[in-house]
């Protein structure tokens, strides 16, 4: 009976014109993906490459989809001094940071997106950096244009979650101007091509 009940509602899904989501390619090229970080006395941002993503995408809903960041590429886009600017590339890239030479990727996958309109999103996922994986909530936009669907975020977390606890406060005292903060924000733009 089991087996009748499921060979029904398959055929009835199929003759319904359910498909299920189809993963939509996302462009490496148009997406872009910049960090930012806090200390007391000032900030530091810059860029990081995509090196995979994509979404999931029917009926003008994102119902799932993911992308994997390429922790080599991370660049310092504040400090123009070049010795500067290879000093804190090489730092984050340390295990003080990312240790990037044991963890190259870092990404997100989408659990749950919820929507009422099709444009502004709660998205929830877990976050991996390092080999940790966390669980984050964050709000974002879809929006079409044309054959291209364009999401947007800005994801704050907490870096000490993923081990990344050089000069925070909660775990070192007496910093004073040396501490840096524990939310490190991250602006994703993925372009996909809905064919």
């Amino acid at each position: 009976m089991k087996v009748l009940s499921s060979l029904l509602l398959v055929t009835m899904l199929i003759s319904s014109g359910f498909h299920a989501p189809a993963p939509i390619t996302v462009s490496k090229t148009e997406s872009t993906l910049s960090w930012k970080a806090k200390k007391v006395t000032g900030e530091h941002f810059g860029k990081i490459q995509l090196s995979d993503a994509t979404l999931d995408y029917q009926n003008d809903r994102i119902l799932g989809g993911s992308f994997e960041i390429d922790m080599t590429t991370i660049v310092v886009e504040d400090i123009k001094d070049e010795g500067s600017n290879k000093r804190l590339t090489d730092h984050l890239k340390s295990d003080d940071f990312f240790s990037v030479d044991k963890f190259k990727k870092a990404s997100f996958k989408i659990t749950d997106a919820k929507t009422s309109n099709g444009t502004d999103y709660q998205i929830t996922g877990n976050l991996t950096i390092k080999g940790i994986s966390h669980a984050i909530t964050f709000p974002a936009k879809a929006l079409k244009s044309g054959n291209k669907v364009i999401t947007t975020a800005n994801i704050v977390f907490d870096r000490t979650k993923f081990d990344i606890k050089y000069r925070s406060g909660n775990y070192f005292e007496n910093l004073a101007d040396k501490l840096i903060y524990d939310d490190v924000e991250m602006e994703v733009k993925l372009v996909a091509v809905n064919s």
